[in-house]
């Protein structure tokens, strides 16, 4: 079976199911496992790894969804030439990759035609099922079940311990810093599950813009800037927006020395198996003492670093 992935996260099943050498074309944010960037990419964003700020990228984005419905391009004659059986994409966010729409419409012109799935996690369940989905589009649904057995073992294993902490921790998961955007989907329920609590979060709905009379409002006792798309040293960058903000230093977070910045493009925004590794992550910052396995292992640990 031919696999064209044009998500990050579909990628990611796809190998941990062993289907890697299926994969023959990726998108242009596919980068694990390192096989990946062996990979034809059929997909390209002007902004991809750019040094446009985040305002600047926020604005870009808005505009080129007004004028173009999309902010993806597809390689047409690379897909065709390709060949796919099946091909992986998403309804769920036009910012975070091409869209069904698109993909489904291009797909009926070709040899075949191909399968295209969707996959529309909002849930950890929902991440989970996508796995099953997979496996079973690409007949080996066998190998989700020890895959997923093995990702719930550890989920419940920060559930049950986080269970009998009773200081649930005020937790801003902010998801892009100017303009200010909250977490949505699975974001607040990893909080809720590694003993914290996200007043600012949307739980199983999209993320969305607030104002940020909103976070001081609430108080975070932490703040893990987990921005879409960014690694650790592009949200590193993005702090230095925030601690600017007016009112900054007064909250507790940043008064404390609790904001951390987190690889968000491998972690935290990306719905595959390593959503538990963001899970696990989590755990580490809220609630150190009780979770040392999870506490990051200083500047040079590229998953997460404190940096007030």
């Amino acid at each position: 079976m031919r696999i064209v992935s044009l998500l990050p996260a579909a990628t990611e099943i796809a190998a941990a199911l062993g289907l890697m050498d299926n994969i023959v074309g990726v998108s242009h944010e596919c980068d694990f496992p390192n096989a990946a960037n062996d990979r034809p990419r059929v997909t390209g964003c002007p902004v991809h790894n750019t040094p446009l700020t985040s305002r600047e990228v926020n604005e870009w984005v808005r505009q080129a969804l007004r004028d173009n419905g999309t902010i993806y391009t597809i390689d047409e004659w690379l897909l065709r030439k390709l060949r796919p059986d099946v091909i992986f994409t998403q309804k769920l966010c036009d910012v975070c990759a091409v869209g069904y729409g698109t993909v489904a419409e291009l797909a009926q012109t070709l040899p075949g035609p191909p399968e295209v799935v969707n996959l529309e996690p909002t849930s950890l369940a929902d991440i989970f099922d996508d796995i099953q989905r997979v496996a079973e589009t690409c007949e080996v649904p066998e190998r989700a079940e020890e895959l997923i057995k093995n990702l719930s073992e550890r989920v419940e294993n920060v559930r049950e311990h986080a269970a009998r902490i009773l200081d649930r921790r005020r937790c801003f998961l902010m998801e892009w810093v100017d303009p200010p955007f909250c977490s949505g989907h699975w974001g607040p329920e990893l909080v809720d599950i590694a003993g914290g609590h996200d007043s600012l979060g949307r739980k199983h709905q999209p993320s969305a813009q607030i104002e940020w009379q909103q976070v001081l409002n609430a108080r975070p006792e932490i703040i893990v800037l987990a921005l879409c798309g960014y690694d650790i040293d592009r949200a590193r960058r993005d702090y230095e927006l925030l601690r600017r903000f007016p009112g900054f230093g007064s909250i507790p977070a940043a008064d404390g020395g609790q904001v951390y910045v987190v690889n968000a493009s491998a972690y935290f925004a990306r719905p595959g198996p390593r959503i538990v590794d963001s899970l696990e992550i989590l755990a580490g910052i809220l609630h150190p003492r009780e979770f040392p396995e999870f506490v990051s292992r200083g500047p040079d640990d590229r998953r997460v670093v404190r940096i007030r």
